[in-house]
């Protein structure tokens, strides 16, 4: 390993690479790999040099004085005598002024030849008379050079680290400092979700009269079907008491069924699916269990119907039970807008980014609000509506037994239950369409798809088999199996 010659701080001349000029510089750092000197010139700039474009001040002044027409940096004299364009002819005699004029063009001259140079100068290619313009007896040819580079491709690996920039190591710097903000800038872009523009369901006045008006109608459905007569000849129904529409052992059986179905929700069973992309480029992962979900709760209401538990409890109480759904999901709707307030601006639905309150209230601020993994919306798109519709039916089915004193359910209570629940199943079996729907990718969860999920589904869907028991309806079979083709045939198209 070659000893180093010039130290720390040590002041030196050193040749500006790709000319045959040298200048007073101080060597700040040595590279024992590269056996480069790294050295700073007077006007700040600092350059990597080879030891041999390097030279003491003493040898440079003892070389300068023995000939003072040849080049510094010239070792042979048997080289042609050409000069430098920076140089005078030799014997030329120059006043003081041209002097200085001399100098003043020779400072001129530096900085136009180093725009002229590479960025780049392997020491091989490194000629000076290239540079300054001058024929070069020595030169190589070109197709030796090829040859030779063929011939030795691991001698040319070890020079490339060997070679030195021709800019500043300030620009250098910059460089790298400007390249990794850039790159810094770009991973921390996130797309802002845009305003909501085009308002729907009558804008601020149209949602916030839906929030009273889609209550009201589930009552006046449930009140119409309970009258013995439901026409619209005998509207309006008769209001119950303020006090009969609620009991909080409705309420505590309703949270009781939504944490079951939360909880049959976080059982690690069933697949692991993503979703579409959102709008900042990630996808969410669901997990699809929803008939497995259906299942456990077949399994579970078989067993309360073992221990002879009365499900016509939910008959007697559906007025309740519904009231009970609809303040649940008002609270989980004040939930969620609260929640949403302080989610980032790419989490925020498309369609509830309105900035007006009642509008983003109701149709959802928050695209996919979740508690962990747990995706709130996805939760109750289908598992507490959709399995408690099944629960309800077959509720409304012993009920009517009961009631009317039958061994068996009417042939239009078994009709209404058997296609309500394939369509149930069939939803739960397809469960991962769901992710393409748009009240995945577009809605918010707000008032609207809580309050539909959660009550609107159970609690209207099922009205036919409330009605059912009130009002019984017997078909004769031909009827029956003409309603059981039409719906196998439509089944069979859709």
């Amino acid at each position: 390993m070659p000893s180093r010659k010039f130290a720390d701080g040590e002041v030196v001349m050193g040749r500006w690479p790709g000319s045959v000029l040298y200048y007073e510089v101080e060597v700040t750092h040595y590279d024992d790999v590269s056996h480069l000197y790294t050295v700073k010139y007077k006007d700040g700039t600092e350059l990597a040099l080879k030891e041999s474009d390097i030279r003491s001040q003493s040898s440079f002044k003892h070389r300068k004085n023995q000939s003072s027409s040849s080049s510094p940096s010239r070792k042979s004299r048997s080289r042609s005598r050409s000069r430098s364009p920076g140089r005078p002819a030799k014997g030329r005699r120059r006043s003081s002024s041209q002097s200085r004029e001399h100098k003043e063009d020779k400072k001129k001259i530096i900085p136009e030849t180093t725009l002229a140079l590479p960025v780049l100068v392997k020491p091989s290619e490194n000629n000076t008379r290239r540079y300054n313009g001058e024929p070069d007896s020595t030169e190589r040819n070109d197709k030796s050079c090829i040859m030779e580079q063929k011939l030795k491709p691991d001698v040319e690996k070890e020079r490339v680290p060997e070679q030195y920039s021709l800019r500043s190591r300030k620009e250098e710097k910059k460089e790298e400092i400007y390249s990794e903000k850039k790159v810094f800038e770009t991973k921390t872009f996130e797309k802002v979700s845009p305003k909501t523009k085009d308002l729907e369901f009558g804008g601020r006045i149209g949602t916030f009269l839906l929030i009273f008006f889609l209550p009201a109608t589930v009552l006046y459905l449930l009140l119409m079907c309970k009258q013995d007569d439901p026409s619209l000849m005998n509207f309006p129904p008769p209001l119950p008491a303020l006090e009969s529409l609620w009991e909080s052992r409705v309420f505590g059986l309703y949270l009781l069924w939504f944490f079951l179905q939360a909880l049959f929700y976080l059982l690690p069973i069933g697949k692991v699916v993503e979703g579409l992309p959102l709008s900042n480029g990630r996808k969410l992962q669901y997990r699809i269990n929803g008939i497995y979900a259906f299942i456990l709760t077949a399994a579970a209401i078989g067993t309360l119907l073992y221990f002879q538990f009365e499900l016509q409890y939910l008959y007697d109480h559906f007025m309740q039970f519904a009231v009970s759904a609809a303040a649940f999901s008002m609270a989980l709707s004040i939930y969620l807008y609260i929640r949403s307030l302080k989610a980032p601006e790419e989490e925020l639905a498309p369609g509830g980014n309105s900035g007006y309150f009642i509008y983003d209230f109701f149709t959802g601020h928050e695209l996919n609000p979740r508690m962990g993994s747990f995706d709130l919306k996805y939760f109750c798109e289908l598992r507490p509506g959709l399995i408690g519709w099944v629960v309800i039916n077959l509720a409304m089915l012993l009920a009517e037994m009961k009631i009317h004193d039958q061994s068996m359910p009417s042939l239009s209570m078994i009709l209404v239950n058997s296609f309500q629940l394939l369509y149930v199943v069939d939803a739960l079996w397809n469960e991962e369409a769901i992710l393409t729907t748009m009240d995945i990718t577009h809605d918010g969860f707000g008032f609207m798809l809580a309050f539909g999920d959660l009550v609107w589904v159970p609690f209207v869907y099922s009205l036919q088999a409330y009605y059912l028991v009130g009002h019984p309806n017997a078909i004769s079979w031909p009827v029956a199996a003409a309603i059981t083709t039409l719906n196998c045939k439509l089944w069979y198209l859709l």
